[in-house]
């Protein structure tokens, strides 16, 4: 794997589970490659094409790992901060419906908001424009030294996020049997990488740890969900084996 979009080729498309969100629901392989298309298409719809940045919301979930795979593939760098995406002017700021209501980007700055729909007429309905976009993959032209997530701490490559993927999967004993817990934010490159594109890169499943009351998401813990946790070192986890995403942090600099 060299991209992030390599995850969304079609003949990776299988009946196994790809991805367990917080709420318990799976989606298969097919699931999730066949929406991923779909919101690379709702992503070009809404302006945005290679180098225009997406702002999306950090917290683990369907619709943020469906953002952060679309514009992956249409060449977009993610920012997973909506507010800041705002202030920077981003081509595309996702939220959820709650957040969105209070953001109010300038001209030039198209927001889309999920989980309901929006108050305002001219915000997007994430989930609408999905179930009804072409699941046909639109074509599109990145290379690895382009870059996926911008920081902070800084910006990192689709060579970066594949190189932190491939060792995680080496240091995870990952195949396609196992399931990795992601409890960080997608804020947390190294961990996106680790707990969401690793597991996928072998055909295994990346399960969205829900976050425990009064802790950020992803970092919580509770009932054993997996094989591998990626979670800080500090963190009391139920998995029988750990990676540390700040293990992965200065591999890539």
């Amino acid at each position: 794997m060299e991209l992030v979009g390599d995850l969304l080729a079609r003949d990776r498309r299988t009946g196994d589970a790809a991805l367990v969100t917080p709420d318990g629901r799976e989606r298969t392989h097919h699931d999730l490659i066949t929406n991923g298309y779909k919101a690379a298409n709702v992503l070009r719809y809404l302006g945005v094409r290679a180098g225009a940045t997406v702002a999306v919301d950090p917290t683990p979930g369907f619709h943020t790992t469906l953002a952060f795979l679309g514009a992956a593939a249409v060449g977009a760098p993610v920012r997973f901060d909506p507010a800041a995406g705002v202030e920077a002017g981003d081509r595309v700021v996702l939220a959820p419906v709650a957040t969105a209501a209070g953001l109010d980007p300038e001209p030039g700055t198209n927001l889309a908001a999920f989980g309901g729909p929006p108050d305002l007429p001219d915000t997007t309905h994430w989930e609408q424009e999905l179930w009804s976009e072409n699941p046909g993959m639109p074509p599109s032209d990145v290379a690895p030294a382009d870059v996926a997530v911008v920081g902070p701490p800084r910006e990192f490559t689709h060579g970066d996020l594949c190189s932190i993927a491939e060792t995680a999967v080496e240091r995870g004993e990952m195949d396609a049997g196992t399931r990795v817990v992601l409890r960080r934010p997608f804020s947390d490159p190294p961990a996106l990488a680790a707990g969401l594109l690793a597991p996928l890169s072998v055909g295994g499943t990346a399960v969205l740890a829900p976050p425990e009351p009064g802790e950020e998401a992803g970092d919580g813990t509770g009932d054993s969900r997996g094989d591998v946790a990626v979670a800080p070192s500090d963190a009391d986890v139920p998995e029988p084996r750990r990676i540390d995403p700040a293990a992965f942090a200065s591999t890539t600099e």
